[in-house]
Order: C-alpha cells, then structure tokens, then sequence
C-alpha cells in the first residue's frame, strides 16, 4: 500500500476534542479499508497568506494538522466527504513517491550512495554555468569613493 500524507487546514475556533474527533473519524475510515495511520502531527495555529473564504466569514488563520497513513490507491476517492466538512478550511492528500518500506527498507545502504544519483545528473550542466556578461577586467574607476 502506498504512503500519503493528509494534511488538515482547520479553522482557528475548532477545538482540540472536536479536531481530534474528526482526524478519528479520518482514520477510521482508513483502518475499515485495512489501512494504517503511521505518523500525526499537529501544527498548531498558523497565519495564511491569504484568507479563506467560508459561510462564516473570511479566515487568516488556521490549525494546521498532518496525517501519515498507509491505505490502498481507492481510498483517496472516499475522502470527499471532507468537502462537506464545516469545520476544514482545506484538505489536501499528497502521495509519497519513491517511499521505501518493508523488506526493501530493510536493504537499504543506509543513503551512502544518495549523492551519487545527483552528480550524474548534474555533470552534463557543469559547463552552462558561466555568465556570458560577467567581464572581471572591467574598469570600476566609476565606484571609486575620493578621500579627502
């Protein structure tokens, strides 16, 4: 099963019992589709950049929640309940790409090579570095401050 991270965008007057009765019932419904919720954080309140508009008015602020779950590919369909949810500012899934775990974690060379992908990449673009403009022998006689 893939890694998604749901994150919770609550409006700033929510509770913590009523936040927290609502990220249940989240995963709830995660673990009835034989999922797992793996991590949960709590962001506290933070400032938006923009308000959010809503039935009861325009919001810069907002509490800021993240759950980690494990659950199969079908479940990101039955999270559009949420849109009805009068107390989500926003909710967002994102899906974990590349994410190891299992045996194949239990592999791992502990990231000694991790760099190694990057260098190959990068040495083609080693030699578009250098700025066409840049002329170092300029005369800067014209920043010169006098002394008196």
């Amino acid at each position: 099963m893939p890694l998604y991270d749901c994150m919770l965008m609550l409006k700033p007057m929510v509770t913590k019992e009523s936040a927290a009765e609502l990220v249940a019932r989240v995963a709830r419904r995660a673990y009835q589709r034989n999922g797992v919720v793996t991590d949960l954080k709590s962001f506290g309140k933070v400032h938006l950049g923009y308000g959010i508009r809503k039935l009861d008015g325009r919001h810069f602020q907002g509490q800021l929640m993240q759950m980690t779950m494990m659950v199969p590919p079908s479940f990101t369909k039955e999270l559009h309940y949420l849109n009805k949810e009068d107390r989500l500012l926003r909710w967002l899934l994102v899906k974990h790409r590349d994410a190891v775990y299992g045996l194949e974690f239990i592999n791992e060379d502990d990231g000694k090579y991790e760099m190694d992908r990057f260098r190959r990449h990068s040495s083609s673009v080693e030699d578009e570095d250098v700025d066409e403009y840049d002329d170092d022998n300029d005369d800067d006689d014209e920043y010169e401050i006098e002394q008196e």
